[in-house]
């Protein structure tokens, strides 16, 4: 349907261009074009060189190239003017500018994909979403489950097709480049889906992109929502998966939202609370005080629910020498962890000097 929009957008310029201005795709077959002579030619040999231009600005045979904008960011479509002059290239810019601003605009007007993009990136207003969605014939009370599939960089292509595959219906399931390295899934779900089933999906996905492509992805999942007003928070919640996941999940490469616990809260806290908590905590010693032994043993009798004797099996060594250490951490902070409330007190001060690192605000 673009090509169509390019097309009448080429052929009304046409009487006040004297130059020949058109449309090439991603493959680099002429979709659009002002001598209609042209249309259908595939000039592969100028998709290299559009992809290799600075500012998605290129030159290739007598004619001046400029990459369409779109919200992935991502090379879709380039448009022509005829000539390398200076000309040409200010000419180009206006036939891009006009040509984005005609897709646009039809996307928005009957795209449900660009539609979805436009709310949880929150470029609609909300008072306009449901009657958009009422144009668009687009169910709005359903339950839908967002996900979020982050690729490190250098970035791969190939992640967005291939996920389509894995959600072929269209209709119901949304699969949006985000940018070079996020892809979000707006996935229609069943009443009553739990936590547990969004993590199964998330898994599958992660599983197919490393196996097809060799890709190691996060997968963060936000929250089932019943309306399509609440999409973007659980975008939102996706991401703060992501990032909190970062901080506190070092190994998990799937971060349910649901899952983070207190993690959430310590992240969004103002860093200068964070450093005010420390130092009430530790007013003996500070943190810092404790060697890299010390810390190990802390977090290994957490991971074993504060039980001497499983503590002291998991990391061989006596009971006795176990006790001998909590007594010593005891002198240096003030805290004996084998009490419940000092161990919620230093696991959650742990926590707030790794996120005061990931900040930068901690050496």
């Amino acid at each position: 349907m673009s090509n169509r929009i390019f097309q009448g957008v080429v052929l009304q310029m046409k009487e006040d261009v004297n130059r020949m201005v058109g449309v090439i795709d991603v493959d680099g077959t002429v979709v659009a074009c002002s001598d209609t002579s042209i249309l259908g030619s595939v000039w592969s040999q100028a998709v290299d060189v559009v992809n290799a231009g600075e500012n998605g600005l290129s030159v290739w045979d007598g004619k001046t190239f400029r990459v369409l904008s779109n919200w992935g960011g991502k090379f879709e479509y380039a448009s022509f003017v005829e000539g390398e002059d200076p000309e040409a290239k200010s000419l180009g810019a206006a036939v891009a500018v006009a040509l984005t601003g005609a897709k646009q605009n039809y996307e928005e007007k009957h795209d449900q994909g660009t539609f979805l993009k436009n709310i949880i990136s929150g470029n609609i207003l909300l008072g306009d979403i449901y009657a958009r969605a009422k144009d668009l014939h687009f169910a709005c009370e359903v339950p839908r489950g967002v996900f979020l599939v982050r690729q490190g960089l250098p970035a791969t292509s190939g992640m967005v097709e291939l996920i389509q595959t894995m959600f072929p219906d269209k209709e119901i399931d949304f699969v949006l480049s985000v940018n070079d390295t996020d892809v979000a899934i707006i996935k229609q779900v069943p009443e009553g889906t739990e936590s547990r089933q969004l993590d199964k999906t998330a898994r599958q996905i992660q599983e197919a992109l490393e196996k097809e492509l060799g890709l190691a992805v996060v997968v963060g999942i936000g929250t089932v929502v019943a309306g399509i007003r609440e999409l973007a928070r659980s975008y939102k919640e996706a991401q703060l998966a992501i990032e909190v996941g970062k901080v506190f999940e070092t190994e998990q490469t799937i971060v349910n939202y649901e899952n983070l616990g207190i993690g959430r809260l310590i992240y969004q806290l103002p860093t200068t609370l964070c450093e005010m908590y420390l130092q009430e905590v530790f007013k003996k010693n500070p943190i810092d005080a404790l060697d890299q032994e010390t810390l190990f043993t802390i977090n290994k009798f957490f991971e074993n629910n504060l039980n001497v004797s499983e503590t002291a099996r998991k990391l061989f060594v006596h009971r006795n020498t176990l006790v001998y250490r909590l007594e010593k951490i005891k002198k240096l902070t003030g805290l004996d962890l084998r009490e419940f409330d000092d161990a919620i007190t230093f696991k959650v001060a742990l926590m707030v000097k790794k996120y005061l690192v990931s900040q930068g605000f901690e050496e």
